[in-house]
C-alpha cells in the first residue's frame, strides 16, 4: 500500500527530462527499450497527446482495458471494452476477440498490478528481468 500511496502522492511522469539518459545505457536495460521503441516512431514523451479512438489504436486502448479489468473488477473496464470494440468493423472486432481480448485476459491474469508499480525505479534494470519479475508477457513483434 505504501508503494501506491507513493505513486499516488508523487504522481510521476514520464518525460524526455527523466528518460533522456536512456541512450547511454546498455540496449537490454528497461528504459534503453522503451527509449527505441519510442525512437524508431519518431515520439517523445512530451509529444503525447490525449488518447484518440484511431483504428490501431482502439485495438490497444480495447485491449489495455481488458488487462484493467482483468485487474481490477471495475465495470467501466469491461464497459470501455464494448463500447470501443462497437465501433469496430465486422473484420476488426473479429480480429480483435480472436487474438487481442485472450491474450490480454491472460496477460492481465499472470500479470503482476500493473497499477501500483512505480516504473521509475525499475528503468535501469534489465528488461527481460523486468518482465520475469512482473509476469509481463511480450507483445506481438508486429500486429496481425
Amino acid at each position: 500500500m505504501l508503494l501506491l500511496q507513493a505513486i499516488l502522492l508523487e504522481q510521476p511522469r514520464v518525460i524526455s527530462a527523466k528518460v533522456g539518459h536512456a541512450w547511454d545505457l546498455p540496449e537490454n536495460a528497461f528504459v534503453a527499450a522503451y527509449a527505441k521503441s519510442m525512437g524508431s516512431r519518431n515520439f517523445s514523451p512530451d509529444d503525447r497527446t490525449p488518447v484518440r479512438f484511431m483504428e490501431t489504436d482502439e485495438f490497444a486502448y480495447s485491449a489495455l482495458n481488458v488487462i484493467e479489468f482483468e485487474q481490477m473488477y471495475l465495470p467501466m473496464c469491461l464497459i470501455s471494452v464494448i463500447g470501443g470494440t462497437a465501433r469496430f468493423h465486422e473484420k476488426q472486432r473479429q480480429l480483435f476477440f480472436q487474438h487481442y481480448f485472450p491474450r490480454a485476459i491472460r496477460a492481465g491474469a499472470q500479470c503482476t498490478d500493473l497499477m501500483c508499480v512505480y516504473y521509475e525505479r525499475h528503468f535501469h534494470e534489465d528488461l527481460e528481468d523486468v518482465r520475469r519479475k512482473w509476469g509481463i508477457i511480450p507483445g506481438p513483434k508486429q500486429a496481425c
